[in-house]
């Protein structure tokens, strides 16, 4: 291996050596597990501030806030902030509020409310209100991929934009998780009702429920409020802070709230719909109906089920590329929200399962410290990119070997030799496919957005592809100048012989 390549690794082990999160005691000596368990998620996962809030189905919450925003301010029960796919939860209560009040029918046609909404497949006819409420339209991220293509504006464009889509199975059939169908949801409050669904949920889902702080948007960042602090994406330890990619997000992750606020919406989903306030926000029964799926599916009308030895947990986690969120609704009754100031990306799967770990501690068990998983996983980057560079130059430093030893070869043997070091740049351009497939499960993701999701995975993979294009170039241009030069001597005319002794 390369000399200076050997000094660079070395480095980083030592760099990776003072980087590992160091224990926390601090937390621990206050007597609070949660507070250490959050103090102990937020350093080994990257996450700068994080939110929890525990409830009771009592009405009691229970408060933990660590770290500041990207503004410096420190993490409190008021802090806004989005709650990304946990917005899906609200979306599915404003269609069951028309649902109880009769102006929808959950198994009717989508085509019967929203008439402007048509596909080409004719099976399109037979989505129902409850197959997008229930992610079982046959809409897929993959039949209209709804992050990479060119973003709405409003729902009435997401609605419009959603006319192109083709279904991979269908409806009712499988599940297969899109906000397209919830963007759609949320048009169809729109339509049915008459006002802006912003408007819609205001009226009739924040203010009676006592949510003051809370709104929904169509755009990030561009309609994100003026007190919403920046997130932050991770890389090599490090948790820049960053806005977050321009995306349409109403309906399906648009929701920004407080810890505060989140928690009094588990309130109304643990006593039946009726808010602390004593108002009820939800017709009796409703909360029910959304969090029992379907016979074999663990996905109910915008509630994720996991079911238990005690009965069964629901929840819904909330993904953005530079905030996540989870909220949980345990067996043993114990509400728990989770809001941190970070993206998902490699070694780590979001607030999730902190969120689970705080239940457990809810329910009086014991938790193991987690791994510096995400850590060690740019670290290997990192030296994947390091390995990328020293391979990259020496092959630059060495075009003039190669081509001595290649450059007589014949024109198939040499496109032959320079043809795998396209495998990079391929690879980095089947990279969102790649991980909206192994790691999002068939999710879309655009390649700018895999930046966010990654910049430690996207800097290797683009200097991988970068150093083995300059190879490629190099070689092309030593090849030329070498048959360039043997084709000027050929052309040369032969000198004569000197007359050595002539008189």
């Amino acid at each position: 291996m390369n000399r200076h390549v050997r000094v660079a690794l070395a480095t980083l082990g030592v760099a990776a050596v003072a980087a590992i999160p160091q224990a926390h005691p601090a937390a621990a000596q206050t007597g609070d597990p949660i507070a250490g368990a959050v103090e102990d998620f937020a350093t080994t996962s990257g996450y700068p501030g994080v939110a929890v809030v525990v409830t009771d189905d009592d009405g009691t919450t229970h408060h933990t806030d660590y770290g500041v925003d990207a503004d410096g301010s420190a993490i409190s029960p008021t802090t806004p902030m989005p709650i990304a796919s946990a917005s899906k939860t609200i979306t599915a209560a404003a269609v069951m509020q028309l649902v109880a009040a009769g102006s929808v029918d959950l198994d009717s046609p989508v085509y019967d409310y929203l008439p402007d909404f048509r596909i080409h497949d004719p099976r399109g006819a037979e989505i129902t209100v409850r197959h997008l409420l229930e992610q079982t339209s046959g809409i897929t991220d993959l039949t209209l991929r709804e992050k990479s293509l060119a973003q709405p504006a409003t729902l009435a464009e997401a609605e419009q934009r959603a006319r192109d889509a083709e279904l991979a199975t269908d409806p009712g059939e499988k599940y297969a998780y899109t906000n397209t169908n919830f963007h759609l949801a949320a048009r169809l409050v729109e339509v049915v009702t008459g006002e802006p669904f912003g408007d819609h949920l205001r009226r009739n889902i924040f203010e009676p429920a006592g949510m003051d702080r809370t709104t929904t948007i169509d755009v990030t960042p561009e309609d994100l409020p003026s007190d919403v602090a920046e997130g932050h994406v991770y890389a090599y330890g490090m948790t820049p802070s960053t806005a977050e990619p321009h995306r349409f997000v109403n309906g399906s992750d648009g929701v920004i709230t407080t810890p505060e606020d989140l928690a009094t919406w588990l309130l109304v989903q643990q006593n039946d719909g009726v808010a602390p306030n004593g108002t009820r926000v939800l017709p009796a029964g409703t909360v029910a109906q959304v969090q029992t799926p379907r016979k074999g599916a663990d996905y109910a009308l915008g509630w994720e089920v996991d079911r238990t030895e005690d009965g069964k947990e629901v929840g819904h986690n909330g993904i953005w590329f530079t905030y996540t969120a989870d909220i949980l609704l345990t067996s043993s009754g114990h509400g728990i929200v989770v809001i941190g100031n970070s993206g998902l990306g490699l070694g780590n799967e979001g607030t999730g399962e902190l969120a689970t770990r705080v239940a457990a501690i809810a329910d009086g068990e014991t938790t193991d410290p987690m791994p510096p998983i995400r850590l060690w996983t740019d670290l290997v980057l990192a030296a994947l990119t390091l390995l990328s560079l020293g391979l990259g130059l020496r092959r630059l430093v060495r075009t003039r070997v190669w081509i001595d030893r290649f450059g007589d070869r014949r024109w198939w043997e040499l496109t032959a030799r320079l043809v795998p070091r396209l495998v990079p740049t391929l690879l980095l351009l089947a990279l969102p496919s790649l991980v909206g497939q192994v790691v999002g499960g068939g999710r879309d993701i655009s390649l700018l957005q895999l930046v966010y999701y990654s910049p430690a995975l996207m800097i290797w993979a683009g200097l991988a592809a970068a150093a083995n294009l300059a190879t490629i170039v190099a070689r092309i241009l030593g090849l030329r100048r070498r048959r360039g030069v043997a084709l000027a001597e050929s052309a040369r005319p032969d000198k004569r012989p000197s007359r050595v002794g002539a008189s």
